[in-house]
């Protein structure tokens, strides 16, 4: 009898594995379309989907590990880290989905209303908050839309050696700053951009990377608390600007 391996849940969405099987659950199945197609679109390595019976996802395992993790020094070696950033780069390449993205507006106005309520709750210094909002804005400008996966943590990026095996949870896919994958990519760890940029084959602009940084941390930090996750490698990422 297989195990049943709880992967993530919280009361958006669970996932769950089964040998080789991952099951993921969630709610929202406009979320499911979006994550389906934009495997279907996207030229790199995803996962295999087996079946789909609404709210149910099935997906086959991929080879090889996760990139790393947050919080987490990461072993994979720097061969790998340049092959996550070839393969990001021809994702951005890639024709746009056909469905619409965030615009910057959009974004601040996000981050601004995250910002108020981590200072108004007392979460985290009205400091640390400003540093970081005052970095963050090097991020809201006009950018050139490109296919982006939209949360490109490290966890979602699995390696063997230094190939790409697949990427995984595209449920946030959309037009967007390209910028913003490579930044999520290296959240937490900064000493491996270098690698990722070797492998995206293209200059960027840094401060951008880092406000992207600080940015994501800030709007990921309530999330993180209301779904009962730790935001300690988040709030480290903000430290880190001050």
């Amino acid at each position: 009898m297989e195990e049943v391996e709880v992967v993530v849940a919280h009361q958006e969405r669970a996932t769950l594995r089964v040998g080789d099987v991952f099951l993921k659950i969630d709610g929202d199945q406009a979320r499911t379309d979006v994550e389906v197609e934009a495997m279907t679109l996207a030229p790199v390595p995803t996962p295999e989907v087996l079946w789909r019976k609404p709210p149910v996802l099935a997906l086959a395992a991929l080879r090889g590990m996760a990139l790393g993790r947050l919080g987490e020094a990461s072993t994979a070696p720097p061969e790998a880290w340049a092959a996550a950033g070839a393969a990001v780069r021809r994702l951005h390449d890639a024709p746009l989905p056909p469905w619409p993205g965030k615009t910057p507006d959009e974004v601040a106005s996000h981050l601004d209303g995250e910002c108020e309520w981590l200072i108004g709750n007392g979460v985290l210094p009205a400091d640390l908050v400003t540093r970081n909002r005052e970095v963050a804005d090097t991020a809201l400008r006009a950018w050139t839309p490109a296919f982006t996966h939209g949360d490109l943590q490290l966890t979602h990026v699995f390696v063997d050696g230094d190939e790409v095996t697949g990427v995984l949870d595209w449920s946030e896919a959309a037009p967007g700053d390209a910028l913003y994958d490579l930044a999520t990519l290296t959240l937490g760890h900064e000493e491996r951009l270098d690698d990722v940029i070797t492998g995206y084959g293209t200059d960027v602009d840094l401060d951008v990377i880092r406000a992207w940084w600080s940015l994501r941390s800030l709007r990921g930090v309530r999330w993180l608390t209301e779904h009962g996750f730790d935001p300690w490698p988040e709030i480290a990422v903000l430290k880190a600007r001050l």
